[in-house]
């Protein structure tokens, strides 16, 4: 197998973080998202949608969505389990993944796309330009508060987001609650649930990836 990666950007690391929890050593390859490398032709010809993480399986099949590379690593490499073993947790875990992506991880990169000067042109991730929208960082920002409040709330009385042990939706939700720094949104003691998750899934190894 062969992992593109990007150090610097929070996709890549969940599936780092998916990797690391599994126990396994993948070759990988550093794709500079700084320096455009994902708009190479030698990348492109890799993955025409221009965005990591990618995983080439031994077969040859190549997969760039983090939610297909954990169901590919989970089949191929069952333990432990990270996607939950009954359906009500493969479902719950589901379920809050898309929720951390949808309602977080894309509010945050509204704020950024839209109101980072260096993402002038590049609003959206991909081969193709955007301009960007003022609006939108505004919103986003906007968003992402409110769900630092409902994800502090969920976690009220709970160690983990979607099961009673540790989860790829911990695992989404570490990353992203964790790369909400680069809209200066960060997690404290105004929210101490959700900082005593954050606390736990920051202790693990695989976090500091």
């Amino acid at each position: 197998m062969i992992f593109y990666d990007c150090a610097t950007a929070p996709s890549p690391r969940r599936a780092r973080m998916f990797i690391a929890e599994k126990g396994l050593s993948v070759e990988t390859r550093e794709v500079s998202l700084a320096k455009g490398e994902q708009l190479s032709p030698e990348f492109l010809a890799i993955h025409p949608g221009a965005t990591v993480p990618v995983l080439a399986t031994e077969s040859g099949l190549i997969l760039s969505e983090n939610i297909a590379i954990a169901t590919y690593l989970e089949e191929m490499h069952p333990e432990p389990p990270l996607l939950g073993t009954t359906a009500e947790e493969k479902a719950l875990i589901q379920m809050w993944n898309a929720r951390i992506e949808h309602q977080l991880g894309l509010a945050i990169a509204e704020a950024l796309r839209n109101g980072n000067p260096h993402m002038k042109g590049r609003a959206l991730p991909g081969p193709d330009n955007f301009e960007q929208i003022p609006a939108l960082a505004k919103r986003g920002l906007e968003r992402a508060t409110l769900f630092f409040d409902r994800l502090d709330a969920h976690l009220a009385d709970r160690d983990y987001i979607a099961a009673d042990g540790f989860s790829f939706a911990d695992i989404t939700g570490f990353v992203f609650v964790d790369f909400a720094r680069v809209i200066k949104l960060r997690v404290d003691d105004t929210r101490p649930d959700l900082k005593r998750w954050y606390d736990r899934i920051a202790a693990r190894p695989s976090a500091s990836l």
